[in-house]
């Protein structure tokens, strides 16, 4: 059961008062039912009795417990309920006519099948918004296909311009695509709640939030160069193909490296001050963006002389002092070790029960009078089911372990 501690420390957040239904799986929907549970929305993570969400047995593990749990999971109460039972679905129903949000990443039309699709829920709630995270959307004709984020990387054309000209398209290792997806799920679950507030009827409406879709939308330019000129962008490694300088290089410490950029015209011209004095600067062939990119093999190497000659800390604090876009490539312990994310607390050490102390992402973006708070880890299956279907719901223990014994919690 949640302590009042808990239920206090929501109450003065930003998103107190919005309660939300997370009956998705995997990366997209709990993602974005994360991203406003992070601001105080009570988000109650339903999930299947037997199987519970398949999260729970991905990544790296310690003491047998998906540490990608803990963290995707983080400030959700948690409760078991069978969709597909038809005691669960009228539970669900129950929980719906005090939500304020449903999230689910099911394929199109199997809510439908079990009478939980939007139009039967708006029947008890006609405020609810909806949120629906699918690999390609709730209509076209991929619609029933099985989506992953991996495919959303691959079909937006991420993947394609990814990489190097002479190696294979490249994927994230990271939930790139769901992460997009979330945080886009989020804000249109906002937009929507807006809208229904501002609606006199206080109508609530779909969601229908695209991963394929989401990551198209950062590919915009990308879109526009095809639309307008026909130009299909190809994989240029590190640099940009109307920008530059632009890469990583490595310093004099083999395998760290630093990037920086250049492709705003101060900043390029101060980068060739740095390396090469006033006649780098005054040279012709890097006067221009144009002309830096037609001779981009030569300042690439210029460049990548010069990290060669120096540590990368010292290369950064160079490059730093004279204004230049420049930062050292960091691995996750770099990043744990750095004043500034430390100066900022934008990593938080919060106690969990199973794994003691752990150290997660502080909330995203920060509030300057409202923000946002980790409040606790992911939970245990079912770890709230009394607290929700008994004290919030009125049943009874002998009620509860009826529902347990026939499977629909």
């Amino acid at each position: 059961m949640m302590t009042d501690q808990n239920e206090d420390a929501r109450a003065g957040l930003p998103l107190s008062g919005v309660r939300v239904l997370d009956i998705a799986t995997m990366g997209a929907g709990p993602l974005a039912a994360t991203f406003l549970a992070d601001f105080g929305a009570d988000v109650i993570k339903v999930e299947h009795p037997e199987n519970g969400d398949h999260i729970r047995a991905f990544g790296m593990k310690k003491d047998g417990i998906s540490l990608y749990w803990k963290t995707i999971s983080r400030n959700k109460r948690a409760v078991t309920l069978n969709l597909k039972h038809a005691d669960g679905q009228d539970l669900l129903k129950e929980l719906v006519k005090s939500a304020d949000v449903v999230v689910e990443n099911f394929r199109p039309g199997t809510l439908e099948k079990w009478n939980l699709g939007y139009e039967d829920l708006a029947k008890v709630n006609p405020s609810l918004v909806m949120l629906r995270t699918t690999g390609f959307g709730q209509t076209g004709p991929y619609s029933d296909l099985p989506g992953f984020g991996t495919l959303a990387e691959a079909m937006s054309g991420f993947a394609s311009i990814t990489g190097t000209p002479d190696t294979p398209p490249l994927l994230p290792q990271l939930a790139l695509a769901d992460g997009v997806c979330g945080a886009f799920g989020a804000y249109g679950v906002m937009v929507a709640l807006h809208a229904r507030d501002r609606d006199p009827e206080k109508r609530g409406q779909v969601v229908d939030a695209s991963i394929c879709e989401s990551m198209s939308r950062l590919m915009e330019s990308v879109y526009l160069e095809y639309d307008q000129l026909g130009a299909v962008r190809q994989r240029h490694g590190n640099r940009l193909p109307d920008a530059a300088p632009r890469g990583a290089y490595e310093s004099a410490e083999k395998g760290k490296y630093v990037a920086l950029s250049g492709s705003a015209q101060p900043v390029a011209m101060r980068l060739l001050e740095v390396i090469g004095g006033p006649d780098l600067a005054a040279d012709p062939r890097f006067a221009t963006n144009a002309g830096r990119i037609e001779n981009i093999e030569e300042l690439d190497g210029l460049i990548a002389s010069w990290m060669k000659q120096r540590p990368r800390d010292e290369a950064v604090d160079i490059l730093r002092r004279h204004q230049v876009a420049a930062g050292p490539v960091y691995d996750v312990a770099d990043l744990f070790a750095d004043p500034h994310y430390k100066a900022r607390e934008a990593l938080v050490s919060i106690p969990d029960p199973d794994l003691g102390q752990l150290t997660v992402h502080n909330v995203m973006p920060r509030l300057s009078r409202t923000d946002g708070k980790v409040l606790f880890t992911g939970r245990d299956k079912g770890a709230d089911n009394g607290d929700v279907y008994g004290r919030e719901l009125g049943l009874d223990a002998a009620r509860l372990d009826a529902l347990r014994k026939a499977g629909a919690i």
